[in-house]
C-alpha cells in the first residue's frame, strides 16, 4: 500500500489533533488513549508515531488547539454588541455544560495540567492557552486583566461544579446564579 503524500499526512495530523482536542475536553487527558484518538480521527493507531513523538505531545497539541478554537470564537464575538454578555450567557449555559467536547478546555484540562509531572508538555501548553484566553476575554470589552482573571476563574468554577452535579436541579441553579451575578455586575 503506498504511503500518504505530505499534504495528506498533514491533513491526517490535523484530524488527529482536532479529534483529540474534543476527546480531552470531554474525557480528560488521562482517559484518551492513542488508539482512541486515532480512531476518533478515522485512522488506525499504527501510524501514530509517523505524526507524533508521544501521547504527551499529542495531548499538548490538542490542548493548544482547543484553546485556539475558543480564542477564535471570542475574537469573532468581540466585534459585536454586548459581546461580553453573549459570551457569558453561552459559557454558563446548559448546552456548554452538556457538551464539554465542543467547549472550553479549562474545566477539564486544568485538573490534568495541575497533576502533570514537571516537564510534561501539557503544563506549558495549558498555561499558554490560558494566557491567550485571558487576552481574548479582555478584548471583549476592554476589561482589565485582574477583572478578567476573576471572571474566568468564576465561570470555569461554575461550569465545573455544574457538570459535577448535572442531572440535579442544583446544576442549573449554579449556572443561573453565576450568570445573573456577572451580567448584573457593574462594568
Amino acid at each position: 500500500m503506498p504511503r500518504a503524500s505530505r499534504a495528506e499526512a498533514g491533513r491526517h495530523r490535523e484530524q488527529v489533533v482536532e479529534a483529540t482536542a474534543k476527546l480531552v475536553r470531554a474525557h480528560g487527558a488521562d482517559n484518551v488513549s492513542v488508539p482512541r484518538a486515532m480512531a476518533a480521527a478515522g485512522l488506525t493507531h499504527g501510524g501514530f508515531y509517523r505524526h507524533f513523538t508521544s501521547k504527551d505531545d499529542l495531548i499538548a497539541e490538542a490542548c493548544t488547539a482547543a484553546f485556539a478554537e475558543r480564542v477564535a470564537a471570542l475574537d469573532d464575538l468581540a466585534s459585536g454588541d454586548d459581546s461580553r454578555a453573549t459570551f457569558l450567557a453561552n459559557y454558563l449555559s446548559e448546552l456548554h455544560r452538556d457538551h464539554p467536547g465542543l467547549g472550553c478546555p479549562c474545566p477539564t484540562l486544568a485538573v490534568d495540567a495541575a497533576r502533570a509531572e514537571p516537564g510534561d508538555p501539557l503544563r506549558p501548553a495549558f498555561a499558554g492557552g490560558l494566557r491567550d484566553l485571558v487576552d481574548a476575554m479582555g478584548r471583549l470589552d476592554g476589561a482589565q486583566e485582574q477583572d478578567v482573571l476573576v471572571e474566568l476563574s468564576t465561570i470555569v468554577g461554575a461550569l465545573l461544579l455544574s457538570r459535577a452535579c448535572a442531572g440535579d436541579e442544583l446544576s442549573e441553579r449554579i449556572l443561573a446564579a453565576v450568570r445573573d451575578r456577572l451580567l448584573d455586575a457593574p462594568d
